[in-house]
């Protein structure tokens, strides 16, 4: 049987991961794959720098519009990240019958929903399981192996930068700025890290896995993103104090007819899998109704990490083009596909933690849990740190579940008393599986 061809986009940490995969592990990979799959082209911006893995027998493009259309790439394998120009060739990759596998959650979250709607016209499958947590297969968890269950909620850790610094300043007691200059001096972080601390890049990923788990069409517009540049050393401190760990979380849940989409900083009780999970790593956690809790753990980026990734897909594609069954992308059929309304984040409910900074008199603890009761909150854990000196005391505190709207009203009449020192701190606190 003739070779399967692939072309590859970009050659940069994914791309050569994808090579030195390919030349490791060909014997594998064709055992699995049912036939030889070998890259016969491949694109770079500068194709005369060295890189990191065998090249020989590779030919180099400048443009990769160049190897989306050559005559020896059977199937085009997209690494260049971005909506645009990498869209474009997907795009034509399609149109020419190619099929496509690409590690680019923002295209895809984006834009996927016109991409798979191309590919279903065009017969040509899209494979993005590099896109969502690196070398952690949970697409094919979620659009497989958990096929038969009604998944209520998936949870996770899906952002290694954000994991990383809020690791540090947890261990070490490093402010965040600290932290993420030395993330960005290790390449954890871009020069630019607003994707990654803003929350941004795990909100691509929720809507991937959000639209797979619940049969909905991709919906990034709908993702309440809050990052963790206000996460605090004094705000960690507290948490653990309290029990708990501060984590930048994906969150999709179902809520009777509706849904919910965030990604936010959140407290987890210190004994929760995702509490333990630390560093650059990824974890997620799925909840179905046969399965019940379900748990998924490795590194969520790297070159040869997410190269694993790149060649399950590219393993799919070769046994489908032998009569194999192919998946659907978003693991119900298109006919199948329902959008489901999204929850606005003000009709959410979750418990949540408090920090005040007050002024250091009598009846003031009085006078917050009065406003509290007042809007039908209790309190279900506090911690009160002496003031020293003549500082203001400082009260941390975990409240009952309540929407959200309740809690911002509460909030700001706490914020408005005269013994309040500036706003309330706010933060949600979880408990996967609830």
């Amino acid at each position: 049987m003739v070779p399967l061809r692939i072309g590859l986009l970009g050659l940069g940490t994914v791309g050569q991961g994808v090579v030195r995969v390919a030349r490791r592990n060909a014997e594998e990979i064709a055992r699995r794959a049912g036939r030889e799959v070998v890259i016969t082209a491949a694109s770079a911006r500068d194709p005369a720098r060295p890189r990191d893995c065998d090249l020989d027998g590779i030919r180099i493009e400048a443009d990769p519009m160049a190897v989306v259309q050559a005559g020896d790439v059977d199937v085009v394998v997209e690494l260049i990240g971005g909506v645009e120009p990498a869209g474009a060739l997907l795009r034509a990759a399609v149109d020419a019958g190619k099929p496509v596998v690409t590690a680019n959650k923002a295209l895809i979250a984006e834009g996927g929903n016109a991409i798979f709607e191309a590919a279903a016209a065009a017969g040509v499958p899209v494979a993005f399981e590099a896109a969502v947590a690196g070398g952690i297969p949970i697409i094919k968890a979620l659009r497989e192996g958990l096929a038969g269950n009604r998944i209520d909620a998936v949870v996770g850790i899906i952002n290694g930068t954000g994991n990383y610094i809020l690791t540090r300043m947890q261990d070490e007691g490093i402010a965040f700025d600290d932290v993420l200059a030395e993330a960005q001096r290790l390449g954890y972080a871009e020069a630019d890290p607003s994707f990654d601390v803003d929350g941004v890049d795990a909100a691509h990923k929720l809507t991937i896995l959000a639209a797979i788990a619940f049969g909905m069409p991709l919906a990034f517009d709908a993702v309440t993103c809050e990052g963790i540049r206000g996460i605090t050393n004094h705000d960690i401190e507290l948490a653990r104090q309290l029990g708990y760990r501060i984590k930048h979380l994906g969150i999709a849940k179902r809520r009777g007819d509706a849904v919910e989409l965030r990604v936010q900083p959140t407290l987890l009780p210190e004994t929760e899998l995702l509490a333990k999970v630390d560093g650059v790593l990824n974890a997620v956690v799925i909840s179905g109704d046969a399965v019940g809790d379900t748990g998924y753990f490795g590194p969520g980026a790297g070159g040869d990490a997410t190269a694993s990734a790149v060649w399950s897909d590219i393993i799919d594609i070769a046994r489908d083009t032998q009569g194999g069954a192919r998946v659907p992308a978003l693991s119900a059929h298109p006919e199948g596909i329902r959008a489901l309304p999204v929850r606005p984040i003000a009709e959410t409910r979750s418990s949540h933690y408090l920090r005040l900074q007050v002024a250091d008199e009598a009846g003031v603890l009085r006078a917050i849990t009065s406003i509290l009761a007042d809007h039908d909150i209790s309190v279900e854990a506090i911690y009160q740190r002496e003031p020293r000196g003549d500082q203001d005391a400082v009260i941390a505190m975990i409240t009952s579940v309540v929407r959200e709207s309740q809690i911002i009203e509460a909030t700001d009449a706490i914020a408005a008393l005269p013994i309040a020192r500036g706003p309330v701190n706010r933060l949600r606190v979880e408990h996967p599986g609830d």
